[in-house]
């Protein structure tokens, strides 16, 4: 089974960088995060955006892309407002069939990632396809569609519950509840 990971090429706010942490928290994967940051790891915002799930969050720091590539082989795909094909198109199964990982890379709000390496790589380029009003999804969210995306064409094998766990309030909780009386308690306050 592939595993997933997301890249972050030069990311500059922690705020996105948190949410997408707890994103990778919540698909079981793996985040790498490609210097220079435009944030410290343990700022205050970032944590917050991640909430309490920071001490979950399986994450990797490299000095540069070189460093990146060199420790990580696997499948690269880019996402990118320059690709030419909308990443619904991915086949992550199949790509993946030999057991090599999953990268979903993404580049810095404000300048997305490097030309010479979307040039490099522009056969793996897509873009999630938007109107013209606007040049691109924000980062964090963009990071959310594709994971889920991934995520559901590889069928992660019970990592990613498709009902709320019983560790939680569990997939019986609203069947369950008395909506009378949670009625009553939400009147009271």
């Amino acid at each position: 089974m592939a595993k997933i990971n997301v890249c972050l090429y030069h990311p500059e706010i922690p705020q996105n960088t948190g949410n997408i942490m707890r994103s990778c928290v919540g698909f079981n994967a793996s985040l790498h995060l490609i210097k220079p940051l435009g944030f410290q790891l343990d700022e205050k915002k970032m944590r917050r955006s991640c909430v309490d799930y920071f001490d979950y969050v399986d994450y990797h720091v490299y000095e540069d892309w070189q460093d990146f590539k060199e420790k990580n082989p696997g499948h690269y795909y880019f996402l990118t407002r320059y690709g030419h094909k909308s990443p619904s198109a991915i086949n992550f199964k199949e790509d993946s069939s030999d057991g090599l990982p999953i990268y979903l890379i993404f580049g810095a709000e404000s300048t997305g990632i490097a030309y010479d390496i979307l040039k490099d790589n522009i056969k793996d380029c897509y873009r999630i396809p938007t109107t013209d009003k606007i040049r691109s999804l924000n980062l964090s969210n963009c990071a959310a569609i594709l994971l889920f995306l991934a995520s559901e064409q590889l069928n992660l094998n019970g990592e990613v519950l498709g009902e709320e766990p019983d560790s939680m309030k569990g997939h019986n909780f609203i069947d369950d509840i008395d909506i009378k009386t949670l009625d009553l308690k939400h009147k009271e306050h």
